[in-house]
């Protein structure tokens, strides 16, 4: 045998062993983010002496569902109260980032750049620094406490992220398009609505799974400004962990509850989300 039959044996044996210990690398990392769903899935079923008496990681000897039906009597109202903040907000969020996107875009103006840098830089403001001025400025204008005031919060911290978006995306869409438009005697509102809009439903889709998971997973400014009757479901969780005597089987059950329609949409729509932004980066 030659030398070059011997290398040429010895190289699809090698590319083998490669992907055979990316795929076990793979897997071994695999196990090890799924290992908290695992311990939350196996706890939920079990009852609250079993919980005591067994380690995280034993499959429950006498499955039940009583910890989901507590779990679900303790949250119902609450997801009452994320599903009407979470479709207006998200709603109304993407509708205004993608007006900013389209102005930004097609329609320069002189300080677009600018404007555009500066709603960019609310992206990076912390939570935490501005929670005092948004709870004054909620308490004057009567919203504090209220859903419609953590809406409100919502649909202004989430202007930069889907302006961003939707800039992008409409930059991509040729100029001649919005000429040809002009030249028919279409005004800037009739530009978006009958060519940009149709246009940017992969967008639409991108932001919205994008905001409603955000607002729907997000804690510290619904702790902040709603309380009681009015608090969204990341609060109520948060409350089932706060008596004396710890029921982890509950607690897992309302986790689980709670994290179910997130990860229904990203199951559901996952792979549209991924063609809408790579439509956006690589349309034109």
């Amino acid at each position: 045998m030659s030398v070059a039959t011997a290398r040429a044996a010895r190289k699809p044996f090698s590319l083998s062993l490669v992907r055979v210990v990316m795929y076990a690398l793979l897997l071994v990392l695999a196990i090890f983010y799924l290992l908290p769903i695992y311990v939350l899935l196996v706890t939920s079923f079990k009852s609250f002496a079993e919980v005591a008496r067994s380690t995280p990681w034993q499959i429950p000897t006498l499955p039940t569902l009583a910890d989901y039906t507590a779990a679900f009597s303790a949250l119902a109202p609450s997801f009452v109260n994320t599903v009407l903040l979470v479709v207006p907000a998200t709603l109304i969020s993407a509708l205004l980032g993608s007006l900013n996107g389209y102005v930004l875009a097609k329609w320069r103006f002189r300080g677009a750049n600018v404007v555009f840098t500066l709603l960019l830089f609310g992206m990076f403001i912390p939570y935490q620094s501005i929670l005092l001025p948004l709870v004054l400025t909620l308490e004057r204008v009567g919203l504090y406490g209220t859903i419609p005031g953590l809406i409100l919060t919502h649909i202004v911290y989430g202007i930069p992220i889907t302006t961003l978006i939707f800039r992008n995306y409409y930059a991509t869409v040729p100029g001649e398009m919005i000429e040809a438009a002009r030249m028919d005697g279409a005004s800037i509102f009739n530009v978006y609505r009958y060519v940009m809009f149709p246009l940017s439903i992969p967008g639409f889709v991108v932001v919205m799974i994008w905001q409603f998971t955000s607002i729907w997973n997000e804690f510290l400014f619904a702790v902040t400004i709603t309380s009681g009757d009015q608090a969204p479901i990341t609060v109520a969780l948060n409350g089932l962990a706060g008596s004396l005597q710890q029921n982890y089987g509950i607690q897992m059950a309302g986790a689980l509850l709670t994290a179910l329609p997130p990860l229904v949409i990203y199951i559901v729509l996952g792979r549209y989300f991924i063609r809408g932004l790579l439509a956006g980066s690589l349309k034109g």
